[in-house]
């Protein structure tokens, strides 16, 4: 089967059409593809950027290097973690890779220490990013048990802690919230591909995506 004008998937040498692992073709074009370089049945073809092939297989997918998956036949899932890596910043010659915190709700959170006051200030942009229903406290008191609790949350940026016991503050604190700019996360929906999502797509960025032309990949 030719390929001419698209970029190839084909089995590796050592596992033959038999195996699982494939790798992508660096060459565009390449007109001398033979039907058996493609196992037949098992072909598959990336047209700008869109998997085709034989089997069940729907959706944009963004190769390279070493693809693997069982034969390539069922559903394609993005499993894609967003995060960064970085030079490690206290050893020679390591690096440092962390990924992000994930959840159902576009969290925004807060975090820090009181001592001697009873108020947490956060940011003056939390009244108009963050939903106030969604602001949950979690407090660590330092040194001894000082009974603490919320008493109230005013303009949602200021926080006002109480001690029962009426001992002097000094605890760590975490804010977190859900934001307000936007449509809420549907977490669970009924569909194939991220394509079928029934909200706004163009909110959310996909990592491992491709929505087609003029939206955002991840």
């Amino acid at each position: 089967m030719p390929h001419g004008g698209c970029q190839g998937l084909y089995p590796e040498q050592d596992v033959g059409c038999g195996g699982s692992r494939w790798k992508q073709d660096e060459v565009f074009g390449r007109a001398d593809d033979l039907e058996s370089d493609c196992c037949n049945a098992i072909s598959y073809h990336l047209t700008n950027g869109l998997l085709e092939g034989n089997s069940v297989v729907e959706g944009n997918i963004d190769c390279s290097g070493t693809v693997t998956a069982p034969n390539f036949v069922g559903d394609i899932n993005v499993q894609s973690w967003k995060g960064f890596d970085i030079k490690h910043p206290s050893k020679k010659g390591h690096r440092l890779r962390y990924v992000c915190l994930e959840g159902p709700e576009a969290g925004v959170y807060a975090r820090g220490r009181i001592t001697g006051t009873n108020t947490i200030n956060l940011p003056d942009y939390w009244r108009d990013l963050v939903d106030t229903e969604t602001i949950s406290v979690h407090l660590t008191p330092i040194g001894t048990n000082q009974n603490l609790f919320v008493e109230e949350i005013k303009w949602g940026n200021q926080i006002k802690v109480r001690s029962e016991n009426g001992t002097n503050i000094d605890c760590y604190y975490s804010v977190y919230g859900a934001r307000k700019d936007g449509e809420p996360l549907i977490p669970e929906y009924e569909g194939e591909t991220p394509a079928d999502y029934p909200g706004n797509s163009e909110q959310f960025s996909i990592a491992g995506y491709d929505y087609g032309p003029g939206t955002q990949r991840g």
